[in-house]
This record gives C-alpha cells, sequence and structure tokens, in this order.
C-alpha cells in the first residue's frame, strides 16, 4: 500500500499531463484512475478499479449531480426545441449592442445569481451564448467569466450555499463572533482575498480592460479569422445542438418563454432552501406548459427532446463518475494528508495564512474536491493558527479561498464540467483559458496574505 509519499501526487498529475497533451479530459481521468489503481492494489489493479468505480457509482453526490444535469439537459433542450434561447437572444438586443455590454450583462448575471455556483455556472452560460456569439466572443471567453465569478461571488455573499457550509465548520472549530461562526463568517470576508481579486479580474475581463493572454488570445484570433465562436474538434452532433434555436421562423420573439422557466428555477431553488433538482424540475415542468400550450412544441417533441437533452448530458455524467473516482483514490492513497505533512514544516507563525492558501488552492486544483477539502483542513488549520498566535478567522478564510480557487480552476471538479457544458466546449480548454487570469487572482491572493498574516501576527 502506497500512503503518504510523494507517489500520491502520480494520479493527479497522470490526469493533468494526458489531460493536457491530447486535449481529452476523459482520457486524462481514465488514465489516472488506471495509475491510482496500480498504486493502491498492485497485480490487482483490475479489482480496485472495478471497487473504486462501483463506490463511484453509489456515491450519494454523484446521483445528485447526475439529476441536477439530466433536468438542466432537459430545459436546454426545450429552450432550444421551442425557440426560447433565440427570443431571449433577440430580445437582448434592445439594451445590448455590442461586445463589452454582452460581457458585462454576462458578469452582472452570474454576481446576481450569487446562491450557488452550480446554479450561476449552469444558468448563465445557457442564457448568455446567444447573445455572445452575435459579436464574436469565443465561447471559452465565456466560460471564463462565468467561472472567474461563480465560485468567487458564492464564497464572499455570506447567504450562499458556500457561506453556509463554511460558517458551520468555524462554529464547528469554536471560532465564533457574537456566538456563531457566521458571525465569525461575516467577519473574516474583508480577507476572501481569492474571491475578491478574482470578482474585480472577471469584471476587467469583461470591461474589455484586461488583454487577452494565452489560449483566450489564440482563440479570438481564431473567431475574428472564421467568425465561428464554437469549440474546434465538437462532433457534429455537439455543434447542432449548441446551433439549435438560433435561426428565426418568423415567429414573434417572447423572451418571457426563456425568462419564466429561469425565474421559476431560481426561486423555486431559494425557497426550497436552495435544493437545485427541486428548482429545476419546477422549471422543467413550467417549459413544457408554457411551449405545449402556446404549440411551441407537441406532447410527442415533449418526450423526444427530453431523451435528447438527457442523451446530451451523457459526456458530462461519465466526466462526474471518473472524477470521483480520481478523488476517492486520492483519499486512499492519503494524498490530504501528505500535502500537509510536508507543508507543515514553513505553517508557522506569520507565514501560516500564505502557506495555507497555498497548499489548500493547489491540493483543491489537483483533486477537484472543495467543500471536502475544507472539512478535512479546517479542524487542522483552526487549532494550528490559536497556537501559533495566528487569528483563526484568518486561517479560516484562506482555507476558503483555496476552496474557491480549485473550484475555479480544476478541470475536473464539478464547477468546471458544468459551466463548460453550459457554454458548450470542453473542460479541458476552459481550464487552460481559465488559468492564467485565476492564477493572477491566486498570486495576488498569496500576496495579501502574507502581508496580512505579519500585519495580524500575535
Amino acid at each position: 500500500m502506497i500512503q503518504n509519499t510523494v507517489l500520491a501526487l502520480l494520479p493527479v498529475l497522470t490526469v493533468l499531463l494526458v489531460s493536457v497533451l491530447t486535449k481529452r479530459a476523459l482520457l486524462g481521468l481514465f488514465a489516472g484512475t488506471i495509475v491510482g489503481a496500480v498504486l493502491l492494489g498492485g497485480w490487482g489493479f483490475f479489482d480496485t478499479l472495478v471497487g473504486t468505480f462501483g463506490a463511484s457509482l453509489s456515491n450519494e453526490t454523484v446521483h445528485w449531480l447526475a439529476l441536477v444535469v439530466v433536468l438542466f439537459g432537459i430545459l436546454i433542450a426545450y429552450f432550444n426545441a421551442s425557440g426560447a434561447v433565440s427570443d431571449f437572444a433577440t430580445w437582448t438586443e434592445r439594451f445590448v449592442n455590442s461586445r463589452r455590454k454582452s460581457l458585462l450583462l454576462t458578469w452582472l448575471l452570474t454576481v446576481a445569481l450569487f446562491i450557488d455556483d452550480y446554479l450561476n455556472a449552469l444558468t448563465v452560460g445557457t442564457s448568455m451564448k446567444r447573445v455572445t456569439d452575435r459579436y464574436g466572443v469565443p465561447r471559452t471567453m465565456l466560460g471564463t467569466i462565468v467561472k472567474l465569478t461563480s465560485a468567487p461571488i458564492a464564497v464572499i455573499i455570506p447567504f450562499s450555499t458556500w457561506a453556509v457550509f463554511f460558517s458551520a465548520l468555524l462554529e464547528q472549530d469554536g471560532v465564533t463572533v457574537n456566538g456563531s461562526g457566521f458571525g465569525a463568517y461575516l467577519q473574516g470576508l474583508p480577507f476572501v482575498f481569492f474571491g475578491w481579486f478574482a470578482l474585480i479580474i472577471g469584471l476587467l475581463l469583461a470591461l474589455g480592460l484586461l488583454p487577452l493572454v494565452g489560449p483566450l488570445r489564440r482563440e479570438q484570433l481564431r473567431v475574428d479569422r472564421t467568425g465561428d465562436t464554437l469549440q474546434p474538434g465538437l462532433t457534429e452532433e455537439e455543434r447542432a445542438f449548441e446551433l439549435a434555436g438560433t435561426e428565426s421562423d418568423g415567429r414573434r420573439a417572447l423572451p418571457y418563454n426563456f425568462l419564466i422557466p429561469i425565474v421559476t428555477l431560481v426561486t423555486v431553488t431559494i425557497l426550497t432552501e436552495v435544493d437545485i433538482v427541486k428548482g429545476t424540475a419546477a422549471a422543467v415542468l413550467v417549459a413544457i406548459i408554457l411551449y405545449v400550450s402556446q404549440r411551441r412544441m407537441k406532447i410527442r417533441e415533449v418526450f423526444e427532446q427530453a431523451f435528447e437533452g438527457i442523451m446530451s448530458m451523457g459526456y458530462v455524467m461519465v466526466l462526474f463518475v471518473l472524477a470521483f473516482m480520481i478523488q476517492q483514490m486520492n483519499m486512499d492513497l492519503q494524498l490530504a494528508e501528505w500535502v500537509i505533512g510536508a507543508t507543515e514544516p514553513v505553517m508557522s507563525g506569520a507565514l501560516l495564512p500564505a502557506v495555507v492558501f497555498l497548499v489548500c488552492g493547489v491540493y483543491a486544483y489537483a483533486t477537484g474536491s472543495f467543500w471536502d477539502l475544507a472539512a478535512v483542513i479546517t479542524p487542522v488549520v483552526l487549532p494550528l493558527a490559536m497556537a501559533m498566535g495566528v487569528d483563526p478567522v484568518l486561517a479560516g478564510t484562506a482555507v476558503f479561498s483555496g476552496a474557491a480557487l480549485g473550484s475555479t480552476t480544476c478541470m475536473y471538479g464539478d464547477g468546471i464540467i458544468l459551466a463548460s457544458k453550459s457554454v458548450g466546449v470542453r473542460p479541458i480548454n476552459l481550464m487552460l483559458s481559465i488559468l492564467p487570469y485565476a492564477g493572477a487572482a491566486a498570486v495576488l491572493s498569496f500576496i495579501a496574505y502574507l502581508i496580512a498574516g505579519f500585519a495580524m501576527a500575535g
């Protein structure tokens, strides 16, 4: 059994290396699971692989995510078949008449749907891709702005799913203000540096005040040359799905055909204590009633398009299963314990917040675990901070910032997978486009934690 050694990094490194070299996230994840199975099971690696596959399939989170993406796939298929998305895109011409305004609206919508990063990543990409297509915005650019904003806004608004979870972690470990972990979270909000920096960088990118660099610049040059905003390499079926509903059939544009289901989704999600499954199911039901009553869809099409929507999400569901296999193997290989052990010698005094942010960010990026990461590391970091005279609230915010960094950048994390599906690109392409900007936010955050650590040292 290979545990608590540097070899525990091999599955993660394999995933990243194969994915980047082949531009195929599925191939990278599969290669990583093979390496992890060999490390864990030796000659019996096949049994280990099958066992981990079964554990991933039986994971409640995988079931929940599968239900979310299936329902959203059905909703998107209904939008396309009824022309609701093209109607919404036509309607936005009244107040969105430039590239900058289309991207600014994307950023504002992502901020407005702060309640959960799944909700805004799925909804905003679907809402805005037809709009930004009109102005030659690459789909990877749209996805970059959405993902640079979705997790960061969720972590800095205190009434989101992220804030509720992290507040509970603080209270559980005895870090409270006015008797509650929520009070401690509120006090720490100014120090969730990655959230603030990523949010600002996303806004500046939307406004055109930051230059396009790396893959994003190359993709923009390609779009300028060809006029095709869709990512190269999509299959004919994927291209057809992404372009469905863009042609006008002469009917009057009815923006409420898109807006009513989306408002239903958001409202029901909030009223049911952030249950996205119930919110999406309600939106699907409302969409069926609207489109059938207007004769934009027949009863037979309701079932046909539901099937099409489910099939369109098959790739995403396979990604989730493989991603959870990798996460389980990382736990079995005790990767978290190895990372903590390797960095513990420099986790001292004023350096603690910066080191914690760096460790959590790298670990979250490498593993695709964000809330799991916080649940594992917070009980270690907070007592350590108190023992060293470091403000535990500051140390806690470093953990939460690291989790947000991972969610924003990890190719096989659920956030990137959902956002890439909503805008119609591959997870690897979206990750590579985001990295330069998220990396800049991470560097600024690391410096800010260094300054705060020395300024607030006990």
